[in-house]
């Protein structure tokens, strides 16, 4: 009897293990990702721009006729070179007559202390003498009228001398007051001389525009004149960037604000030198943000910077604002609502696909630190897995994972 049912007990057996396999939900395949320890980098790159400590601008203040410019672009000149030398015969002649009536008022002063006060002085002494001769002769004529020997004509003709000799002292007394010092012959000629100096000073600051030199150290960056052509009031000629502090400006997005700070450190690499990494320092962080960019400026000076920098050039730049020897790294993608407040991933537990939240620490280039929610060697299953939390999984084996390796990205430096 049992050998006969055997084949029926066999036969259901069958069917029973095939509906449960059918029946029972099988367990998906995902890939995954080991949480593992490296060193990570954090930073923010920018692209900015070399900026010079200013940009000076060599322009005439005069109409006037390009005799000569000595300096080409790249040239370097130092403060007080000749730049530009212009030409302008109405400066010329204006100094030429200033210093005329600047040596005619010198003469001037010089004729009234050797001609005019001696001579002034005689005459007064003179005109003193004379007065004295003439009341002299005053009081010997009214004796004699007094005693008959002469007529009342002849006294009157006496007292109108005197008044003569009077009036002329007068005339001298005022001459050489005139010419002494303080007297206003000489101020008058004083005041020329100044003039006449201020004249000449005029002209001569006049005639200096016509030579246009460098204000300060600098790199000859553009020439915009040649000789021949007539200089415009106002219109650049020439343009130079100031030797000093190389720096670079540049602009970043305003989620990067909290990282951002004076004093750090940062990378950067123009675009004509790929190869050639220097050295760089933030020193300032704009106060404001542009609102129609949503960036923030930022400027960084370069201590020593290469001999090939130039100004204006495209430069861009790493700024290193966070960094662990030894993090609990894992790669961006497998993040799950990675732009909110709450990210999380899947990991294998018990068999199935758990939701676990994570803090989040440094983030660097594809790669984020967590701070919180994992242990090292968890195994965080992929978004292309298409698995969701509570789903039965097993990971994917070595030989079905084979060449389909993921490597953690990130700075290793």
């Amino acid at each position: 009897m049992l050998k006969r049912r055997w084949p029926l007990l066999l036969l259901a057996g069958a069917l029973v293990a095939g509906l449960a396999f059918y029946f029972v939900p099988r367990a998906r395949v995902v890939d995954v990702v080991a949480v593992e320890r490296g060193p990570l980098v954090q930073s923010i790159v920018a692209t900015g721009r070399v900026a010079t400590p200013a940009r000076i601008e060599i322009s005439s203040q005069l109409a006037a006729r390009i005799e000569g410019i000595a300096v080409r672009e790249g040239d370097r000149v130092h403060p007080g070179q000749l730049l530009v030398q212009l030409r302008s015969e109405e400066a010329t002649a204006t100094l030429a007559a200033a210093r005329a009536a600047l040596a005619e008022a010198t003469d001037r002063i010089r004729q009234i202390a050797q001609v005019q006060r001696p001579v002034a002085e005689q005459q007064l002494a003179q005109a003193q003498a004379n007065l004295e001769l003439a009341q002299r002769e005053l009081d010997r004529t009214r004796d004699l009228l007094a005693r008959k020997y002469v007529s009342q004509a002849k006294a009157d003709d006496a007292e109108r001398a005197l008044a003569t000799t009077r009036a002329a002292v007068l005339a001298a007394r005022a001459q050489a007051e005139g010419v002494r010092d303080g007297g206003i012959e000489v101020e008058l000629a004083r005041s020329r001389l100044s003039q006449a100096r201020s004249n000449v000073a005029a002209a001569q600051a006049r005639l200096e525009l016509l030579a246009l030199t460098a204000p300060a150290q600098a790199v000859v960056l553009t020439r915009s004149a040649e000789p021949g052509d007539t200089a415009q009031v106002g219109r650049s000629l020439l343009s130079l960037a100031q030797q000093g502090e190389t720096r670079i400006i540049a602009t970043l997005d305003e989620k990067n604000l909290r990282e951002l700070k004076p004093g750090l450190r940062a990378q950067a690499v123009t675009d004509a030198f790929p190869r050639r990494l220097f050295e760089a320092r933030v020193y300032y962080v704009a106060p404001g943000i542009d609102a129609q960019r949503g960036t923030v400026e930022v400027r960084l000076v370069v201590d020593e910077p290469p001999d090939f920098l130039r100004p204006d050039m495209t430069v861009s730049v790493e700024m290193i604002v966070g960094r662990r020897e030894s993090a609990l790294r894992l790669p961006a993608d497998l993040l799950r609502n990675a732009d909110s407040d709450a990210p999380s991933v899947l990991v294998i537990r018990d068999g199935r696909a758990a939701s676990v939240p994570v803090e989040l620490g440094l983030h660097g280039v594809g790669t984020v630190e967590v701070a919180k929610g994992l242990q090292e060697g968890e195994q965080v299953i992929t978004p292309a897995s298409q698995a969701v939390a509570g789903d039965r999984v097993r990971p994917r084996t070595s030989a079905q994972a084979k060449g389909n390796a993921q490597p953690i990205p990130g700075f290793t430096n």
